[in-house]
């Protein structure tokens, strides 16, 4: 039924500015308002289908990672947020552990480090395979 379809995904946010500003401005990304429909963002990314922003007066940030972002080189990626002010979580518990720049390694996945929007939404930075 929906082999066809070109799915996207969409996830909300309190603060239509904040998530323009966040997404376009520190991110880098692509950003369209959507003129017909007040408070709806659009991310455009490559390779894939546009990624809608939605505000929502009640919103809740998600509790798991809901953008991953993958990069060559995941250190260079956490520096060159951080020096745009992006915060990386820090984990240490039986799952992950992160060292001192946010990335944990090991554990048979990716390098990875996890941040938030300014919503609280969690989105992460991968290192591909090389």
């Amino acid at each position: 039924m929906f082999k066809n379809t070109k799915a996207f995904s969409g996830f909300s946010v309190n603060d239509f500015a904040k998530a323009k500003e966040f997404y376009g401005n520190i991110l880098g990304l692509t950003v369209e308002e959507i003129p017909e429909m007040e408070g709806l963002l659009r991310l455009k990314v490559e390779g894939g289908n546009d990624i809608l922003v939605y505000t929502k007066p009640n919103h809740e940030p998600a509790t798991f990672t809901i953008l991953n972002f993958p990069v060559k080189d995941v250190e260079k990626a956490v520096d060159e947020l951080t020096s745009r002010g992006v915060k990386f979580e820090h984990y240490d518990n039986e799952y992950i552990k992160t060292n001192e720049k946010g990335i944990a390694e090991g554990g048979g996945g990716p390098r990875i480090a996890w941040f938030t929007d300014p919503a609280g939404n969690i989105l992460s930075v991968l290192e591909e395979d090389k």
